[in-house]
């Protein structure tokens, strides 16, 4: 088990937040009443829960006891009103493009609390991030190093940067991999020690630090402990690259939330206490600052859901259909054609529902075959006017979804806040003449 906060190493200690209800099981949906109220503002719509999220981002903080600090990766789910509550939440908030730096600073985010990633960053918006005095730029090149480094000499500073680094293998288990083959993203660890050595020899660039991230959406927690432990063992062989003083070591989480009734929530108590020397021997060594845990989905996923109304429902050679006023177009990773190579049911269920239970399709408005949000759903009979709340959804939305696909309305967008208050939260323009 983890030693207690006291015994921890000096400067990453100090626990944060209680235990009991947050080790409660989150993957129930709040009340019905809540989403029935929600939904009267209109669907397609996105709820997220402000109170979930927080619990769940001290569920981190305790089950790591301070040993790790968080970093929110904006592209899960860059609502404003998200990411104003974040602030009061986690340390950093990484961006990966100049618009979502201007959508955090719109938010209130001080840029010297964002880092910046991306495989394919162009020169006016590194310029415009180190303007703005972005806190860490995260370099995947050395080509897009020396554009940062001439970026810097043209403002007459010296950009603190953090280099992503690519490891030569992911262990099985992991949903989407962008390590250990042919990858767009960051410098292979082969030619890492080369690199870094080029970087850290730019005149106005420091190198600050060392990033990882392989994979995406583990459900395993001795996977999610050995791609930390191959992140470390990496971090510990490329500090002499790097400047003096304790660097920024930047750990990709890659933990995965239960999309589906089949997948078994991660253990998220036994990666901290697997991984808890390893973590304490890091400190000890006194080479990295307290390690950031740079996460999405497992933050603000299992905190949101999806509503939509029943237009109408269909039988067709021997299947209900149910026709839904979203679809595909407003969220495209329930479809199934957002990093699923087989389609499988999210968690869903019927507002309001009960009774005996029978097979239907949940199709939307798009005029193609792809749109289907669920099929073969147990559900208790669905009517034309029910109301469907897909779980698992407060991460990778409308922003990801094709919402301009054929002009339906733009999904509209709310939050449960601290109070338990149903605040409407949209900021996606809406489109006229369709509502």
């Amino acid at each position: 088990m983890s030693p207690p906060a006291a015994d921890l190493p000096g400067g990453w200690s100090g626990a944060a937040g209680a235990e009991g209800d947050l080790w409660a099981d989150d993957l129930a949906p709040p009340d019905d009443a809540i989403l029935t109220r929600a939904a009267a503002a209109g669907t397609p719509l996105y709820l997220y829960d402000l109170r979930r999220v927080a619990a769940r981002a001290a569920r981190l903080r305790t089950a790591f006891r301070g040993r790790l600090g968080l970093s929110f990766a904006v592209k899960a789910n860059p609502n404003p009103t998200l990411l104003r509550a974040l602030a009061d939440m986690v340390d950093t908030l990484d961006v990966s493009s100049g618009g979502e730096l201007a959508q955090a600073a719109a938010a209130g985010w001080d840029a010297g609390r964002t880092s910046f990633t991306g495989p394919a960053k162009r020169a006016p918006e590194i310029g415009a991030a180190l303007a703005a005095g972005l806190g860490e730029l995260v370099v995947e090149s050395l080509a897009e190093a020396r554009m940062a480094d001439a970026a810097a000499a043209g403002l007459g500073l010296r950009q603190k940067v953090v280099a992503r680094i690519a490891p030569d293998r992911v262990p099985k288990g992991f949903g989407d991999q962008m390590a250990g083959r042919p990858s767009p993203f960051g410098i292979d660890a082969e030619e890492a020690a080369d690199t870094l050595a080029q970087i850290a020899a730019l005149r106005n660039l420091r190198l600050a630090g060392l990033h990882f991230y392989s994979g995406t959406q583990c459900l395993r927690a001795d996977a999610v402990v050995e791609n930390w432990r191959i992140f470390i063992g990496l971090a510990r062989d490329l500090a002499p690259m790097c400047a003096d003083g304790p660097l920024r070591l930047i750990l990709g989480a890659g933990l995965g939330i239960p999309y589906h009734l089949t997948d078994t929530p991660l253990d998220l108590q036994a990666i901290a206490d697997d991984i808890a020397p390893d973590l304490d021997a890091l400190a000890a060594e006194g080479r990295f600052a307290r390690p950031l845990l740079e996460l999405g989905r497992y933050l603000v996923g299992p905190a949101g859901w999806f509503l939509t109304r029943v237009v109408a429902v269909k039988q067709s050679r021997g299947q209900r259909i149910a026709l839904c006023d979203g679809g595909m177009n407003a969220h495209l990773a329930a479809s199934g054609h957002f990093g699923m190579v087989i389609h499988r049911n999210y968690r869903l269920h019927l507002v309001g529902g009960a009774g005996e239970v029978e097979p239907v399709n949940l199709t939307g408005p798009l005029c193609t075959s792809i749109d289907r949000l669920a099929q073969g759903a147990m559900l208790p009979r669905v009517e034309p006017g029910a109301l469907i709340a897909i779980h698992m959804s407060g991460a990778y939305g409308p922003t990801t979804s094709p919402v301009n696909f054929i002009s339906h309305p733009i999904p509209r967008e709310a939050v449960v806040d601290a109070e338990g208050r149903i605040v409407a939260a949209d900021w996606l323009p809406q489109r006229a003449g369709v509502e």
